[in-house]
């Protein structure tokens, strides 16, 4: 079956999603991409781009978008009859507000775009249903600030298209060789922390607990990697001086065997984020064999198995540093690799993309 996969954002988990499909997929699944920048008038104009190229070409037997689409005008634009399924790997009804900022002053016609596409495409996929359930709760939130009409029909009209599937990871470089405990460096145990260089990633929750580490006398060593960008959070210059000499390495990893040789360094893996819909880099580090944390909130309850949870989630940041201490002192025996991989290797793009092949099965029928 031939698919068309529209993607407006190609960089990133959009990128990997598109790369990862199409490499395992049993259908034929064609990329038509666009770079990774100006979000904004992606979702305003991405679909203006993909109606020229569908003139231009034989109608797929199905589309396959991210919500960076505004499908709405994508298929009034085209007046395709071919099935459209829309992924979201997000969604802006739900994303946090920035330090200062009030929900009251966010420009929510991007929330409307989401709204729109949600109802417009024959089906619609979220990475996780936490992301569904928050859309939901964020869609009612934006609805009851309309002085009128407020449509109330609309969040049955999205449930009854929606589905969850967990999106895949690529696991297969991810290579361990021999058996090897957790703590396996030489020296202080080695924490990683490999998120974006944001503030929804929470960097300030993580430089806190660093910092009580170095009061305490607790030894570490640290990777911080992950994509950065020219507005990041000043803490990170901050916590890069009284970090010293404990950082193996800061900043993006320039290729993707440095960022897998990164992350077969790893002891601990830490997650301090205030969003997150999956969690890509985590299964990544919990694969390669660190001991993951992360907070007992968001998607993680969901991606990490309930057999985790006590071993791994935590519920506030001073339980974060106690965890820490308790980790690099006396690491857990019963969490060896082999658990690890066991537990995420579920999300491996060989697995998962039995899912979403299942999907378009489903909608071609």
């Amino acid at each position: 079956m031939k698919v068309t996969f529209l993607e407006p954002f190609f960089g990133g988990s959009h990128r990997a999603f598109a790369e990862g499909w199409q490499k395992y997929s049993v259908n034929k699944v064609e990329l038509s991409t666009m770079p990774a920048r100006f979000w904004k008038w992606r979702m305003r104009g991405a679909a203006l781009e993909y109606a020229k190229r569908a003139m231009k070409s034989e109608p797929p037997d199905i589309w396959f978008t991210s919500s960076t689409l505004d499908v709405a005008h994508f298929k009034a634009l085209t007046g395709t009859q071919s099935p459209i399924i829309t992924y979201f790997h997000e969604n802006q009804a739900s994303y946090p507000a920035r330090e200062g900022e009030e929900i009251a002053e966010r420009d929510i016609q991007y929330i409307f775009t989401d709204l729109a596409t949600a109802l417009a495409a024959d089906r619609i996929a979220f990475n996780s249903k936490f992301q569904l359930d928050e859309f939901i709760a964020g869609l009612k939130v934006t609805m009851r600030r309309m002085p009128d009409h407020r449509q109330g029909w609309i969040y049955d009209a999205i449930m009854e298209k929606a589905s969850v599937v967990h999106l895949g990871v690529e696991l297969a470089d991810i290579k361990i060789a021999g058996e090897r405990p957790l703590n396996r460096s030489e020296g202080p145990p080695v924490l990683l922390w490999n998120h974006r260089w944001e503030y929804d990633k929470n960097p300030e929750a993580l430089f806190v607990a660093l910092g009580e580490l170095i009061d305490r006398g607790v030894e570490f060593r640290l990777i911080l990697c992950g994509e950065r960008f020219l507005n990041e959070p000043p803490i990170f210059s901050k916590a890069r001086e009284r970090l010293g000499d404990r950082v193996i390495h800061w900043g993006y990893a320039d290729s993707r065997e440095e960022y897998v040789s990164l992350l077969l360094q790893a002891d601990i893996a830490i997650s301090t984020s205030n969003q997150e819909n999956f969690g890509i880099s985590m299964v990544e580090a919990a694969y390669a064999g660190a001991h993951p944390i992360a907070p007992e909130r968001l998607s993680y309850p969901e991606v990490f198995t309930e057999a985790l949870h006590g071993d791994c989630l935590y519920s506030n940041d001073e339980e974060l540093v106690e965890r820490l201490i308790k980790l690099i002192k006396e690491p857990p025996s019963r969490l060896t690799i082999d658990f690890l991989r066991e537990h995420f290797g579920r999300y491996d793009w060989a697995k998962r993309s039995v899912a979403l092949d299942a999907l378009v099965a489903e909608v071609s029928c």
